[in-house]
């Protein structure tokens, strides 16, 4: 019997002893680093599993069985967090949003999402905001499980399941007042569906909750708000007290400002912001997710060829709006409206955003530590320093001077794992 004790206990130390000493460690050494905030000129980064155990100087000893990546002429980023996506919507010039929500199954919009979700990884965006399903129910959440799980590549996912819309503003819309189609967002008709919504949705799985400020649905089908202040005010105090943020669809002056009064997060799109709206959007830290490209693509998509015609209004008006909120000096975040044009071609918000009026480190700011520390993660991703997941990606060359050598991706790291090697 005690033969077999002392054999059980070796056994067990041997199993413990093997267990202590199993940890992976990968020494990045690019020619340059951005943290987050600056450029960095000698650093390397040292990777213990899933978190970066060291950054900076070589000044540490490597432990036994480290492997080392050369990473000559590239730049390491953290990854890149995407703002504003729709994976279960893909681009509107092969078929109509209203078509997606109608038309397709709903194992074919999750089968195409899994594929956006992979192409926005291999893309170098680490982590996506997932600002709602369009119709696809809560089929974000169980993505999101999916990918956790290791059952399907793709990115961290923040998700935010059904958008809330006022009733009968959203669509899509029926030729005939006679028939109700399904909707491509969660419609409400006061406080007390506003609370059931917010609470189902939780229930769910939503980490935030994005509400839809205003929309065209005016006598001439002009933007109008949809909520007023009090049922905004409502909807973020529900939310706050769950631990979650808001975020507010909104492009007219007096839908921008019900929702910045209620102490939303964000503000999608902006894109008929004033001089004053701006100015009481930095008052109260409420951050601008442009998405530049979506109006950028939906105007290509209906005729416009970019470089040769003149600029449509929507595109004049964008720029002249984004200028006043970087006069303003509100915090930007990175964030495309990615779905309305494609997956993986995450990068073009970066550029019109540097096309814009931004420099290029601001951009890659907006695109790391900014977006981190606005939806709530700065503690986890969007930096490279010690402690942090190792989300990280490479690069051609030094997108700080310029911003296209983004889609130069030469390696994905997610969670301390090697999907695109250098």
């Amino acid at each position: 019997m005690r033969k077999i004790f002392l054999l059980a206990t070796l056994i067990l130390t041997v199993f413990f002893s093997t267990a202590q000493t199993s940890d992976s460690y990968i020494l990045l050494k690019p020619d340059r680093v951005f943290d987050g905030t600056a450029m960095q000129a000698g650093w390397v980064v040292l990777v213990k599993n899933n978190i970066i155990e060291q950054a900076g100087a070589m000044t540490f000893k490597l432990p036994a069985g480290t492997q080392i990546m050369e990473l000559k002429g590239q730049t390491l980023l953290p990854g890149l967090i995407e703002g504003h996506s729709h994976l279960f919507l893909h681009p509107y010039n092969e078929t109509s949003w209203d078509d997606q929500v109608l038309k397709e199954a709903r194992a074919e919009r999750t089968a195409r999402a899994t594929n956006h979700a992979k192409a926005t990884l291999m893309a170098g965006f680490t982590t996506v905001r997932d600002l709602g399903t369009e119709g696809a129910m809560y089929d974000d959440a169980g993505l999101k499980k999916s990918i956790e799980k290791g059952v399907v590549p793709g990115p961290r996912m923040i998700v935010a399941t059904r958008a809330i819309v006022a009733k009968g503003s959203y669509g899509p819309k029926s030729q005939s007042p006679d028939v109700e189609l399904p909707q491509g967002a969660e419609e409400v008709a006061g406080l007390e569906e506003l609370s059931k919504a917010i609470r189902s949705q939780i229930g769910h799985g939503a980490d935030l909750i994005k509400v839809y400020a205003d929309y065209s649905f005016g006598p001439n089908g002009e933007v109008q708000p949809t909520f007023s202040e009090l049922e905004l005010t409502w909807l973020v105090g529900n939310t706050v007290s769950s631990g979650r943020k808001t975020v507010a669809h909104a492009t007219s002056p007096e839908g921008m400002k019900r929702a910045i009064n209620a102490g939303v997060t964000t503000i999608e799109h902006g894109d008929n912001g004033t001089e004053e709206v701006f100015k009481i959007m930095k008052e109260k830290g409420v951050a601008l997710c442009p998405t530049l490209a979506a109006g950028d693509a939906i105007s290509q998509y209906r005729g416009w060829r970019k470089g040769i015609d003149p600029e449509p209004e929507r595109i004049s008006t964008k720029k002249k709006t984004f200028a006043l909120a970087l006069k303003a000096g509100v915090t930007i975040c990175m964030g495309g409206d990615v779905g309305v044009y494609t997956h993986g071609d995450n990068a073009r918000e970066m550029e019109l955003m540097v096309e814009y009026g931004m420099k290029p480190t601001e951009v890659l700011q907006s695109a790391t530590s900014v977006n981190a520390t606005v939806f709530g993660y700065a503690d986890k991703i969007g930096s490279i320093k010690k402690g942090m997941l190792a989300d990280l990606i490479t690069v051609e060359g030094d997108p700080s001077i310029d911003i296209k050598n983004t889609r130069k991706i030469k390696m994905v790291m997610k969670d301390g794992k090697v999907y695109v090697k250098p």
